[in-house]
């Protein structure tokens, strides 16, 4: 049934015989903006084309009018409403008018997801699959094995769970290295770097890290969030530096580690300072968490109006039903601007505080895109709290910017104005 719904849907298409177009609004009168985006994908995965109308009423999404596309909005409380062929092409005139900062992106095919995230259960939660799971769009969990024995290429975007690229384990060990789950994560990635030949677990993650990097190289779309944003810039930048105290991996730390970093491989960051301290919950001073004086209820970042005619990669990272997010903590909160490099795009940032809360790039063919913070919806949230109920959140823009780069890898590549 499904094949054959399939090709119905392109004969109706190719035809032009279908009454008009299902739009779906994404400005504040969508009910359920998080679960739209999961309707976008659920109709790429049909075999189906979908217009993204960027800076059109939130960037709002419009698909050929069919029962089953209709049925599936109403199933999940999608807001939308049918216009006619004339009528849209009325909203395409519009978008397509040089002074309106707004264009089309056809979105092609629903991208492969997979979600770097360890397979025994840590006592926090990942915003990101929190998302997707509310959203309905599909993925892989892989992790260390599964990278090194080159499956990456399968996928079209990766998301990297709240790691800790420098084999410190998080930096938990002041606070934690009592607990069970802290003595099993250890064991676990131990057991890991052994039966891959490694001696220590930093070099494990490096080794895995160096993976990341060959995938982004070769036209992956990754995504990240947290501490796994930072860590990995140190993980690379210490390449062949031992950076790790001996209650990491067994031994002392290079006394010269910070003037044997080379920051030329990293992505997004350069010339920053390695937290030495091994008792201390931060790996280097890229991350604002410990010096940043925000208040809570000031604490918002504001996201870049950039040209959709002449930036759609940025613009589309953008999309939102307002230009301004409220903060949230995390490991890692945010980017002190003065160690970001200058061919880093940012695209959110607190400009009060000098930071910056999300940004992005690109490396060989593919690209990057680094999230501050943990849960755009849980201000602080700690180690052992519940995991946050997106049912309660469902117009969250902070987690829109999530899903927007879920989506980013479907647009059909514009060759970029010069």
């Amino acid at each position: 049934m499904k094949r054959i719904f399939i090709l119905l849907s392109f004969f109706l298409i190719a035809s032009k015989s279908f009454a008009g177009m299902i739009l779906i609004p994404m400005d504040e009168t969508q009910k359920e903006h998080l679960k739209a985006y999961g309707l976008c994908y659920w109709v790429l995965k049909q075999g189906l084309e979908a217009d993204w109308l960027l800076n059109y009423r939130g960037g709002s999404f419009a698909f050929p009018q069919l029962p089953d596309i209709e049925k599936e909005c109403v199933i999940r409380n999608v807001s939308y409403s049918v216009v006619s062929s004339g009528q849209y092409q009325n909203i395409l005139s519009e978008i397509s008018n040089p002074e309106a900062n707004m264009d089309l992106m056809k979105l092609q095919k629903a991208p492969k997801v997979a979600v770097y995230s360890p397979k025994n259960k840590l006592p926090w939660d990942d915003a990101v699959t929190l998302a997707m799971k509310y959203a309905e769009i599909p993925y892989d969990v892989v992790y260390d094995d599964e990278v090194l024995d080159e499956v990456l290429p399968k996928y079209d975007w990766l998301h990297v769970h709240h790691e800790d690229f420098t084999g410190q384990y998080g930096k938990f060990y002041a606070q934690f290295h009592n607990m069970d789950w802290y003595q099993e994560d250890v064991k676990v990635n131990e057991a890991c770097a052994h039966r891959h030949g490694f001696q220590k677990v930093s070099q494990l993650k490096l080794a895995v890290a160096k993976k990341i990097r060959d995938f982004v190289a070769g036209g992956g779309f990754m995504f990240a969030m947290c501490s796994a944003t930072d860590s990995y810039d140190v993980a690379l930048a210490a390449d062949g530096t031992d950076i790790c105290e001996s209650m990491y991996d067994g031994d002392p730390a290079d006394p010269n580690c910070q003037s044997k970093l080379n920051f030329d491989g990293c992505f997004a960051f350069e010339n920053f300072k390695l937290e030495r301290n091994p008792l201390v919950y931060e790996y280097s001073d890229i991350d604002a968490t410990n010096t940043r004086q925000v208040p809570k209820d000031l604490d918002y970042f504001s996201l870049f109006d950039f040209s959709a005619k002449w930036d759609p990669v940025p613009t589309m990272l953008c999309q939102n039903h307002t230009k301004i997010v409220k903060g949230f903590m995390g490991q890692t909160t945010a980017f002190r601007k003065s160690v970001i490099k200058k061919n880093v795009l940012i695209l959110g940032e607190n400009k009060p505080a000098n930071e910056a809360r999300y940004i992005h790039g690109e490396f060989g063919k593919g690209t990057w895109t680094w999230y501050g913070g943990h849960d755009p919806e849980d201000y602080e949230h700690r180690v052992g709290d519940p995991k946050t109920d997106l049912a309660l959140h469902p117009n969250s823009p902070g987690y829109r910017l999530i899903l927007n780069n879920v989506l980013f890898p479907a647009a059909k590549k514009k060759k970029q104005k010069t």
